[in-house]
């Protein structure tokens, strides 16, 4: 069954598709009136409705009764993502979320080979928010955890409560733990820290220590930073059983 965002849901009659929810239905999948789709409200509730009325511009459902989506983790885990080049944090956002994220906080590292003024130029912003919805809609889940803002890697080291993990590259430093060490736990939350191409600065290490960071290694392996988050989530449920 097709999944649409619907933001405006209510428990019983008829709602409007956003635009690009709409555009989709009608244009690309090319649904008619009297089909049935299941629509979400992006903070947990799902239904199954009929499609009412296909225009141009609006598209008109039915609410018909609720529906279950997948569940939401136990351990609410917010990626913590330096900032990566071209697609490459595109994809990073779509596998996170259909992972369970709770949010995605983007940062400026020292070493981000891209700068905060690129962003406004580019229309990243919108298109990570595009992709959350995205990739809600592919993996059943009916909350869109939202893609903050860009900041600094202080401003994020200073704030967010819970474990706090960075992952590093092997032999970092002698107080570099590894996954095993987080077996048997399993916080209520849990803040990610994902660093740049090029690597976290010696500084960014000790200053995440002196902050409570842990800093965690995942075994003897370099990963890419636009494959780390992923493989580091997934291993991190399992760690958690949280699957």
């Amino acid at each position: 069954m097709h999944r649409f965002y619907a933001p405006d849901l209510a428990d019983s009659g008829v709602v409007d598709l956003p635009e690009d929810e709409a555009h989709h239905l009608a244009r690309v999948l090319r649904l008619r009136s009297g089909d049935t789709i299941a629509v979400f409200d992006g903070r947990g509730r799902e239904a199954v409705a009929r499609v009412e009325s296909v225009s141009t511009r609006r598209v008109s459902v039915r609410v018909l009764d609720k529906r279950s989506p997948a569940p939401e983790p136990k351990v609410a885990v917010t990626l913590a993502q330096a900032l990566l080049k071209r697609d490459n944090m595109d994809r990073v956002v779509r596998d996170a979320v259909m992972l369970g994220v709770a949010a995605v906080q983007p940062f400026v590292s020292r070493r981000t080979e891209v700068p905060l003024k690129a962003l406004a130029r580019g229309g990243r912003q919108d298109r990570w928010e595009r992709t959350v919805i995205s990739s809600v809609k592919q993996c059943g889940r009916a909350v869109v955890p939202p893609v903050y803002p860009t900041k600094e890697f202080r401003a994020v080291l200073e704030s967010g409560a819970g474990e706090r993990l960075m992952f590093v590259e092997p032999g970092a430093g002698a107080i570099v733990q590894d996954l095993t060490s987080l077996e048997g736990q399993q916080p209520v939350s849990a803040a990610v820290f994902i660093g740049p191409e090029g690597g976290w600065d010696a500084q960014e290490l000790e200053d995440a220590a002196a902050a409570g960071v842990k800093l965690v290694s995942f075994g003897g392996r370099v990963l890419r930073a636009d494959a780390a988050a992923a493989a580091v989530i997934s291993v991190l449920r399992y760690v958690w059983r949280d699957l």
